[in-house]
């Protein structure tokens, strides 16, 4: 299976235990997980961000005055698929603690996730797209070796 060619830039924000972020996020592995989810060649930029400037992006961009785990700034989906993803390293880790997940994997969920939302998908449109969302992660997730996240 041919998997649609990425140019990515993958940038850290200033962090506290950046190491373990690091060593959670190595570029082959972001690239393996954004790949699988892309169903177009793209350009897309990864930032992996502190609890502070998490909350202002989702405070300014989406009204929600909290950081969150993943957000997609999505440019364009022909004829690239362009966006911005952006993932708050102490939202994800905490999560990761409380789902009992490896950090690696929670990572890679939600840069699947995000890519998702970057190419149109959208799990808040209603309850027909959050399953065909969820069930196309799942999908891909397995691809990646991945177990079913949302169980």
């Amino acid at each position: 299976m041919s998997l649609p060619s990425l140019s990515l830039s993958l940038q850290f924000g200033a962090l506290s235990q950046a190491d373990v972020h690091r060593a959670a996020l190595p570029r082959h592995r972001v690239q393996r997980a954004i790949r699988h989810a892309l169903e177009a060649d793209a350009e897309i930029t990864v930032r992996i961000v502190d609890e502070e400037e998490g909350r202002a992006l989702n405070r300014d961009y989406r009204g929600k005055d909290y950081a969150t785990n993943v957000l997609t700034f999505d440019y364009a989906t022909e004829p690239l698929v362009m966006a911005d993803l952006v993932l708050c390293a102490p939202v994800i880790a905490r999560e990761a603690q409380d789902l009992k997940k490896t950090l690696a994997d929670h990572y890679t969920h939600l840069l699947v996730h995000g890519t998702l939302h970057a190419q149109g998908w959208d799990h808040d449109k209603g309850e027909a797209d959050a399953e065909a969302m969820e069930a196309r992660e799942i999908e891909i997730l397995a691809r990646l070796g991945l177990k079913n996240p949302y169980r």
